[in-house]
C-alpha cells in the first residue's frame, strides 16, 4: 500500500485521482489533502478517505473548518500547511496538483524529502526546472508526468535510449476558437471560453486551452522533463484529442500513445508506474472514427503561445514571468475586467518590461510571481 498526499484535492486532478483510487481500494492510504478553500468537497472527502491531515490554504476557511470537519483529522493551513503536506514522513507519493505557482515551493520541498512526484503542476517546472530536475536526480526522486502530453511521451519513450531521440510531437486539440482568427475572438465570453470541445478542466487552464498558452508552458514543461532542447518539440494539431503525443527517433520511427481523452489514464499511469491495470472507460473506438487530422498552430491568432516560445528560448526568469503574466490575465480575464485578446497583450507587455535574471533561485522566481501578483491582480 502506497501513502499519498494530495496537494489540490478539489480541482479537476485531485478529484480524478481520487476516482483512481477509490476504483483499486487497498492500493493506496490518503495521508494528506489539500485544498485553497473548497470546505465542501473536502468535508465529503475526509468523510471518505479519512486523511490524518488536511491542509487549506485559506486561513479564514481553515477557522470555518474546524467546526464542520471535526477533530479526527489535523488541519493545517497557509503555505507551511501546504508544504507538511508536500513532507511528511508518513507520505511516499505526492499528486502535485495545485494550479499555478502556489505549487512550486511545495513541490521543491518535497523532493528535498524524497517524495516521488506526480506532477500536474506545470508551473513548477516552467519556472523552476532547472532546480527541481537536478534536485530530483540527486534524491533519486521519480518524477511522473500527470499531464496527458507529457504522459504520452514519457511513455513512448520508455525503454528507448533518450539520446536517439529526434524530435517531440507535442499534440494540442487547438481548443474551443481553433480555426478562428483574431477579428473572429475580440468578443469572446467567458462561458465561451470555457467550453472546451474534448476535455473537462479546471477554469483556468481551460482558458489557457482557449488562448493555447497552455500549450506554450507544456512546452517549457517538456523541456526539463526529457532533457531536451525546445528546438526540438514541435506542436501540433491533434483535433480529435486521441493522440496524446508523439516521439520520433533519429531513425525515423514515431511512436506515439492513444487514448481517449480521458485525465484518469495519466494519473493512474503515474502512480501505478511501471505497472499498467485495469482502468473503466471508454476505450478508442477505431472504426468510428475513421480518421485523425493534423494541423500547424496558429501563431497569429494566439499570440499567447508565440509569446511562451519567445521566452522559452530566452529562458533565465523570463519563463516565470511569463507564467506570472499569464495567472493574473487570465484571472482578470475571468473576473470580466479584460477581453479575451487582452491576455495575450498583458502577458508580451509585462515581458517586455522584464530584465532576464539568469539561473533564478527559488526565492528569486517566488518573489518575481509576488511582484507582478501584486502590480497587476
Amino acid at each position: 500500500m502506497r501513502r499519498i498526499s494530495i496537494l489540490g484535492s478539489s480541482g479537476s486532478i485531485g478529484t480524478q485521482t481520487l476516482d483512481v483510487i477509490r476504483d483499486n481500494p487497498g492500493d493506496f492510504k490518503v495521508v494528506c489533502l489539500a485544498v485553497n478553500g473548497n470546505i465542501d468537497i473536502l468535508k465529503k472527502q475526509v468523510e471518505e478517505f479519512k486523511p490524518d491531515f488536511v491542509s487549506i490554504f485559506n486561513e479564514k476557511k481553515a477557522l470555518e473548518a474546524k467546526n464542520i470537519l471535526g477533530t479526527d483529522v489535523h488541519i493545517l493551513t497557509g503555505m507551511d500547511g501546504l508544504i507538511e503536506c508536500a513532507t511528511n514522513e508518513q507520505v511516499d507519493i505526492v499528486v502535485g496538483a495545485v494550479v499555478g505557482m502556489i505549487g512550486v515551493r511545495p513541490v521543491v520541498e518535497a523532493v528535498k524529502a524524497g517524495k516521488d512526484i506526480a506532477l500536474a503542476n506545470k508551473e513548477s517546472l516552467v519556472t523552476a526546472g532547472h532546480i527541481i530536475m537536478p534536485l530530483a536526480e540527486k534524491m533519486g526522486v521519480s518524477i511522473l508526468p500527470v499531464d496527458s502530453e507529457h504522459s504520452a511521451i514519457f511513455q513512448a519513450l520508455n525503454g528507448e535510449d533518450k539520446k536517439s531521440l529526434h524530435k517531440i510531437w507535442l499534440t494540442a486539440s487547438g481548443g474551443p476558437f481553433r480555426g478562428k482568427k483574431r477579428d473572429e475572438l475580440k468578443n469572446v465570453s467567458v462561458e465561451q471560453a470555457l467550453n472546451h470541445p474534448n476535455w473537462s478542466m479546471g477554469k483556468k487552464i481551460t482558458i489557457d486551452s482557449a488562448t493555447m498558452v497552455n500549450k506554450g508552458l507544456e512546452l517549457m514543461e517538456a523541456k526539463w522533463l526529457f532533457g531536451t532542447d525546445i528546438d526540438k518539440i514541435q506542436i501540433l494539431i491533434q483535433p480529435q484529442s486521441v493522440i496524446h503525443s508523439m516521439v520520433e527517433f533519429e531513425d525515423g520511427a514515431v511512436i506515439a500513445e492513444l487514448g481517449t481523452p480521458d485525465m484518469r489514464l495519466p494519473i493512474q499511469y503515474a502512480l501505478y508506474y511501471p505497472k499498467r491495470i485495469y482502468l473503466r472507460g471508454d476505450r478508442v473506438d477505431f472504426y468510428s472514427l475513421g480518421k485523425l487530422d493534423f494541423d500547424k498552430p496558429d501563431l497569429e491568432t494566439f499570440e499567447g503561445l508565440n509569446a511562451a516560445i519567445d521566452a522559452a528560448h530566452i529562458g533565465g526568469s523570463m519563463p516565470t514571468v511569463f507564467n506570472a503574466a499569464n495567472e493574473c490575465a487570465v484571472a482578470r480575464f475571468l473576473a470580466g475586467k479584460i477581453g479575451f485578446l487582452d491576455i495575450a497583450d498583458m502577458i508580451k507587455n509585462i515581458m517586455e518590461k522584464h530584465t532576464v535574471i539568469e539561473n533564478p533561485d527559488i526565492d528569486t522566481i517566488i518573489g518575481l510571481g509576488d511582484e507582478i501578483f501584486k502590480e497587476y491582480m
